[in-house]
């Protein structure tokens, strides 16, 4: 398989209680907005921030099976998307290792970026999120 230029991908974490049973969604798009894959997975107990962090190392992950070049994130929690431009420091202990993650894996790739987007332009991703929590209650 040859490599993808770039992938436009939208990212959802939640929980039910925080920390509570949590989901994770993501839809992945090439350049002209085709859809490529999908992503629903339940995590068990984990926080929203957690979620919202896991799902972006799952599509990363993704990313790099399919030999992405560049990636555009869309997310809609504000702070990690500010914590993964490295405008807040990640202070919470237990999202230390999922950044860390993350920024490792992106140096597989010429360019990634991450931007904040309300929560209305995130429906899709928020229902594979939703789906999945479903799934693990």
């Amino acid at each position: 398989m040859g490599s993808i230029r770039k992938l436009i991908i939208y990212t959802d974490g939640g929980s039910r209680g925080n920390p509570g049973p949590a989901g994770i969604g993501a839809i992945i798009l090439d350049e002209k907005k085709n859809l490529i894959a999908e992503i629903s997975e339940y995590l068990g107990v984990a926080t929203n921030n957690q979620a919202e962090y896991k799902a972006v190392v799952a599509a990363i992950k993704k990313a790099k099976e399919l030999n992405a070049e560049e990636i555009q994130f869309y997310l809609d929690s504000q702070l990690v998307v500010e914590q993964l431009n490295g405008n807040y420091k990640v202070k919470n202990k237990d999202l230390q290792p999922l950044f860390v993650s993350i920024y490792n894996d992106s140096l597989n790739f010429k360019k990634v970026a991450y931007s904040h987007i309300p929560r209305e332009q995130n429906k899709e991703a928020d229902s594979l999120a939703n789906k999945a929590m479903d799934k693990g209650v």
